[in-house]
């Protein structure tokens, strides 16, 4: 069976909401990952969830990126993601949450910021139940696209290959990444991993 894994495809990650976290072009994807679901038996999605007053939260995105001393959440960003505003929902193009399989929210604890899919906590000892989902649906390939690139695109197929031990495949056409030599180291540990990093649909080869 393969699954298809829609990793974080929101708003908060693209030029719609400039204020949070926006990713270049982080809004033009859904083609691409609409295009992937077909291929595969179950399509999943996984959203950020943050409340606003996390621990992480500054107000300026001067003051990103600074390291903290919580073992859960290990930098400062800018509050995105908050249930109930724009940011939250997914990008124009994408089913609604109803229509996939399985829904992942991640980090909806004000002391939380996982990056991954398949752990609640940066120390991954606590499953969110992706992995054992689609074992459980005899789940063997996974396709994963999203946002972005080089963070939780990355730590997600790590985890699905490290820790689940598929065969995972990253479509970059149905990914952007934040800063290039970010995207491309992300895309060298991935690799170095056993993950097979494609440049479109058209090299998936299971």
């Amino acid at each position: 069976m393969i699954a298809a894994i829609d990793v974080d495809p929101q708003r908060t990650f693209t030029p719609l909401c400039p204020a949070e976290l926006p990713v270049d072009d982080g809004h033009n994807i859904a083609a691409a990952l609409n295009r992937q679901a077909e291929v595969a038996t179950y399509r999943v999605l996984t959203k950020d969830a943050h409340p606003a007053n996390a621990i992480w939260v500054v107000d300026s995105h001067d003051k990103m990126l600074k390291p903290l001393s919580h073992p859960n959440a290990d930098l400062t960003w800018v509050s995105h993601a908050v249930p109930g505003t724009e940011g939250f929902e997914t990008i124009p193009g994408l089913p609604a949450v109803t229509e996939y399989d399985h829904v992942i929210w991640k980090g909806i604890e004000a002391d939380l910021h996982p990056y991954g899919a398949c752990f609640h906590d940066i120390r991954e000892q606590l499953s969110t139940g992706l992995i054992e989902w689609l074992k459980a649906n005899s789940v063997e390939t996974i396709l994963v696209g999203g946002l972005a690139t080089d963070y939780c695109v990355k730590t997600t197929a790590l985890q699905l290959k490290l820790r689940g031990h598929f065969d995972v495949w990253v479509n970059l056409a149905a990914c952007r990444g934040i800063a290039p030599d970010t995207t491309d180291s992300a895309c060298s540990e991935m690799q170095r991993a056993g993950i097979h990093v494609i440049e479109s649909l058209e090299q998936f080869h299971p």
